[in-house]
């Protein structure tokens, strides 16, 4: 697919804060969708830690089986320091080498990270967004700020997460009796409709299987990486 370059990544961490700041005011957070969603791809990136090569994944899967469509992976080294709440300008340079490969733009994208719920409303899922003009859903496993109670244990339960009395993202059980997931609208997308969307695709497991599956392959991608690199040493 292609799309668009929104701005340099040779930035410093001062500069690249500037820059959340800046394309924060350019999110948009619809309450609904401008098309059905025929087809869903979740992404996902993986490194060791302490690593410099940085594995990227996206999945696209049929959103009413949730079959697999299509898969495309990257690898990149990346050189931009680890600095709380800059993920994105960490993990999107190789994600976006890796859409580069798909066939067909997807209708939706999920992502194993924050999207309005960051300190800055910039997470890696509404700056993907920007970049590639899609509707994207913050699907992340921990919490990086605001303050919520503990929904109820049945799948569906919710809460808001709420920072400054703003909602900035949904504490969503995503399977019974597991810890929730943190769900924000990305860009093009509202709260509703996120929490709708990754409570559709959740199916018996805590991610929902776009971002699941996404996973499985990054990690997937890196060993064969870390396995090709220990036979040439």
């Amino acid at each position: 697919m292609e799309f668009s370059n929104l701005h340099s990544w040779d930035l410093t961490p001062q500069e690249a804060i500037a820059l959340q700041q800046e394309l924060a005011g350019q999110v948009v957070l619809n309450h609904h969708l401008s098309k059905p969603i025929r087809t869903i791809s979740g992404v996902d990136v993986s490194y060791k830690i302490h690593g410099h090569i940085f594995h990227a994944a996206i999945v696209v899967l049929d959103y009413g089986t949730m079959e697999v469509l299509e898969t495309v992976s990257a690898s990149a080294e990346v050189s931009f320091p680890y600095v709380p709440g800059l993920l994105s300008f960490r993990e999107l340079p190789v994600l976006l080498q890796a859409f580069k490969k798909l066939a067909t733009a997807p209708d939706v994208i999920l992502a194993d990270a924050q999207g309005f719920a960051h300190p800055r409303r910039l997470g890696l899922a509404s700056h993907l967004g920007l970049w590639l003009d899609l509707p994207t859903i913050g699907c992340a496993k921990s919490r990086l700020c605001g303050a919520h109670e503990e929904p109820g244990l049945e799948k569906g339960c919710w809460m808001p997460l709420l920072d400054g009395g703003e909602e900035i993202g949904r504490v969503v059980r995503t399977r019974a009796r597991v810890k929730p997931l943190y769900v924000s609208p990305g860009h093009k997308v509202g709260f509703d409709a996120a929490m709708e969307i990754a409570l559709h695709c959740s199916r018996g497991y805590r991610l929902p299987e776009p971002t699941r599956q996404a996973h499985l392959l990054s990690n997937k991608v890196r060993s064969e990486h870390n396995a090709l690199s220990a036979k040439c040493e």
